[in-house]
């Protein structure tokens, strides 16, 4: 292979793209807060959220010196990710604590490529990033789940002019940021209802940590509006300059 035709195609991955129209960033916002806000709709959408946060406990598992065995996605947009390790101790509880800021950590990473207009980076990472979590899936829908993703953020990637890619890379972060609050809200709402001890991320970390289940609650709910907001921020950014109708 031609080693210019290479260098090429990498400097062309990591150029900046133009600001995107201000109103595919709104607009992509609006459909991003339908597909949360509408129950129909996420229950198929948060099958996503859930990669995402499997996606968090398993890389901070691998980051704290655990051993990752497996992820399951389920039918009902849960998910379970088995390693080994010591039981107790920062890692495990690093590893517990990393599920449900992972979707809004990872929405605000693609908020800002989006805002210093790196579309196709953050397309050719979110594959990257799916790739190594198939690798790890045990189970039939998991696999089914994570190649659906990986074939649409693939297909619009490899085949969607400069328009499509960037209203499917806008809508997928302002869909996880947006979409990484209401697991947080849902949880809590399962603990209060939920009789005896509580098998929750938070109520895990209660046991870890010897600190309220709440209050852990509370963090998580904490990162996930602080990269909401952080996120915004980048995002409109680019659209702010160039557009006078947001600026003062």
């Amino acid at each position: 292979m031609d080693t210019g035709s290479v260098s090429s195609s990498f400097d062309r991955l990591l150029a900046p793209q133009p600001a995107p129209p201000w109103w595919l960033v709104l607009a992509t916002a609006v459909l991003a807060l339908v597909l949360v806000g509408y129950r129909p709709l996420w229950r198929l959408t948060r099958a996503a959220v859930t990669v995402a946060h499997e996606g968090g406990h398993a890389l901070f598992a691998l980051c704290t010196g655990r051993r990752l065995h497996a992820i399951t996605l389920h039918t009902d947009t849960s998910g379970l990710t088995v390693s080994s390790g010591k039981p107790t101790g920062l890692g495990m509880i690093i590893t517990a604590a990393a599920g449900y800021p992972a979707p809004a950590l990872l929405g605000l990473g693609y908020a800002a490529l989006l805002g210093s207009g790196r579309v196709t980076v953050m397309l050719w990472a979110t594959l990257a990033m799916l790739a190594a979590v198939l690798i790890k899936v045990r189970n039939v829908y998991g696999v089914l789940t994570v190649l659906v993703l990986g074939a649409a953020v693939f297909g619009v990637s490899w085949f969607g002019d400069d328009l499509l890619q960037a209203g499917f890379a806008y809508l997928a972060a302002w869909f996880l940021l947006a979409a990484s609050v209401r697991p947080v809200l849902e949880m809590q709402r399962g603990r209060r209802r939920q009789r005896g001890p509580g098998v929750s991320d938070a109520d895990q970390l209660a046991r870890l940590t010897h600190l309220p289940a709440l209050l852990w609650v509370l963090f998580f709910a904490a990162a996930c509006l602080s990269a909401l907001v952080a996120g915004t921020a980048l995002m409109l950014a680019p659209v702010a300059e160039l557009h006078p109708l947001f600026q003062r």
